[in-house]
């Protein structure tokens, strides 16, 4: 029994370690050239990944929310691609959890409002303000908060959100307390907290 039990366990271990090593390392991935295949994510490229020696010193990560309806990432991200300084940003998500990377990583769209809040509402705002700007912070749209802006992030959003800040934070080394809402750091519509829960949800996945 003992040795059926030992031989059973032993063949589990064989089984995860198997599994582990099929496995696709995030941070090796990350630090690819072009168009890599990133599981869990539905990636659309509008403009690959170049060298990342030759990427802008991106430092922190904006969340942004949009309000476009469901769809609206797609034109955004296409909208930008053709322009891509551009008001919007680097990665939009679609409601449906696909991704697009619209424009060259040594690119900087417009976008922030200057690190303008300073009234420490949400985080300390005395390491944000008028630093954590669009120049060097990469942003990421999540479509869909029309017609009501309070609505969250859909769950197909929420769960390439995890694979994708991880692979934004290990691509350009930036630490989980450089994650930002819109809000986080810009005086935005009062109506709601524009990338709070998604920022949050970064924070704790990162802990």
């Amino acid at each position: 029994m003992i040795a059926r039990l030992l031989a059973l366990a032993f063949c589990v271990v064989a089984i995860f370690t198997s599994a582990s090593a099929q496995t696709p390392d995030l941070s090796a991935i990350a630090r690819q050239s072009g168009t890599p295949d990133i599981p869990g994510l539905k990636m659309v490229w509008l403009a690959p990944w170049g060298d990342l020696s030759n990427a802008h010193p991106w430092r922190n990560i904006i969340v942004h929310q949009t309000e476009g309806p469901a769809g609206s990432a797609r034109w955004g991200a296409s909208e930008q691609s053709k322009n891509p300084t551009r008001r919007g940003v680097t990665v939009w998500v679609e409601t449906d959890g696909t991704v697009y990377w619209s424009v060259p990583e040594n690119l900087v769209p417009t976008h922030g409002d200057g690190g303008n809040r300073n009234d420490n509402k949400y985080i300390d705002n005395s390491p944000t303000y008028h630093q954590v700007v669009g120049n060097n912070s990469i942003g990421v749209e999540f479509a869909g908060n029309y017609p009501d802006v309070t609505r969250g992030a859909t769950d197909a959003q929420i769960a390439v959100w995890r694979i994708l800040v991880a692979v934004l934070r290990a691509r350009y080394g930036i630490p989980v307390d450089r994650v930002y809402a819109h809000d986080w750091i810009d005086f935005k519509d009062a109506r709601y907290c524009e990338g709070c829960a998604l920022a949050t949800l970064a924070r704790e996945w990162g802990k």
